[in-house]
C-alpha cells in the first residue's frame, strides 16, 4: 500500500525548501530533478505527512486521490514524454526556461509534477505566518499582509477553469501574485511574468472538490490555515540570496 511506502519513507524526506533555478544547483539538500531531499532524481516522492495531516482543512481522501493519482499521473506522462529524448534526466528547472519549444505533454505533466511537489511542500498546519522580513517584503509589496492574502484569494477565485495562485519573487525583487493556467508556473518562458515561486495554490477542481465542491472561495479560504509559512520564509530567503 501506498500508505506504507509513505510511511517507510519519510524518515529520509524533508520538505523542499526552495526549487526554483536560482539556487536549485548549488544546494545539496536537493536531489536535482525532484527538488526533495533524500528521493534521487525524477523519482516519484511520498507525501512528507499523512493524508489526513491537514484535516479538517484538506481531507484524507483528496489528499490521497490528489498525490496518489492525479500527480502521480504527471510524473508517469512526463517521465514517458522525455524518454528517448535529449531532455531526459534533465531537472525540470533546466527545461522551463524553453517550456514554449516543447510538447504539450511535456509542458502539461512536467509543470503538474513540479507544481505539486512544491504545493506539497508548501502545505502544513501550526506555523505561525511570515518571518519579519518576508513580511516586511509583503507590507512593500501590498500595504499589509491581509492585503496581500486579499489580492492572493482573488488570483486565486478568479483563474478561470484549472489553474493556480502564486505569490513569487519578481525579477525586479519585488513580490507579487499571478495565477496560471493548467499547469503553468512562473519558471516558465512561456508566463506573461517570470520570478521565482515562492507559495502556491492549487486550484484544479480535484484539489479540493470532494469536500467543497463548487464553493472554491470556501477552499481558499480553508487554505490560510495550512500554509506552511516555515517553508516560504526559507524559499524566500534562498531567492534573495540566488
Amino acid at each position: 500500500m501506498e500508505r506504507r511506502r509513505f510511511f517507510k519513507a519519510v524518515g529520509l524526506v524533508t520538505a523542499a525548501a526552495y526549487v526554483g533555478p536560482r539556487v536549485f544547483a548549488n544546494n545539496p539538500v536537493f536531489s536535482k530533478a525532484s527538488g526533495i531531499a533524500g528521493v534521487p532524481a525524477l523519482e516519484f516522492p511520498p507525501l512528507p505527512y499523512a493524508y489526513d495531516a491537514l484535516e479538517p482543512y484538506i481531507d484524507a481522501r483528496t489528499m490521497e486521490i490528489h498525490w496518489d493519482k492525479h500527480h502521480r499521473a504527471y510524473y508517469t506522462n512526463f517521465m514517458a514524454a522525455v524518454k528517448g529524448t535529449a531532455l531526459e534526466g534533465k531537472a525540470l528547472t533546466e527545461i522551463f526556461p524553453s517550456i514554449s519549444k516543447q510538447t504539450d505533454a511535456i509542458r502539461n505533466n512536467g509543470g503538474g509534477y513540479y507544481n505539486h511537489l512544491f504545493f506539497w511542500n508548501n502545505l502544513k498546519k501550526g506555523t505561525s505566518g511570515p518571518s519579519g522580513d518576508l513580511s516586511a517584503a509583503i507590507t512593500k509589496s501590498f500595504g499589509s499582509v491581509d492585503k496581500f492574502k486579499e489580492a492572493f484569494n482573488n488570483a486565486a477565485k478568479t483563474r478561470f477553469g484549472s489553474g493556480w495562485a502564486w505569490l513569487y519573487l519578481g525579477t525586479d525583487n519585488n513580490l507579487a501574485v499571478t495565477s496560471s493556467p493548467n499547469q503553468d508556473n512562473t519558471l516558465m518562458d512561456s508566463s506573461p511574468v517570470k520570478g521565482t515561486p515562492l507559495l502556491a495554490l492549487d486550484v484544479w477542481e480535484h484539489a479540493y472538490y470532494l469536500k467543497y465542491q463548487n464553493r472554491r472561495p470556501e477552499y481558499i479560504d480553508a487554505f490560510w490555515n495550512v500554509v506552511n509559512w516555515d517553508e516560504v520564509n526559507k524559499r524566500f530567503q534562498a531567492a534573495l540570496k540566488g
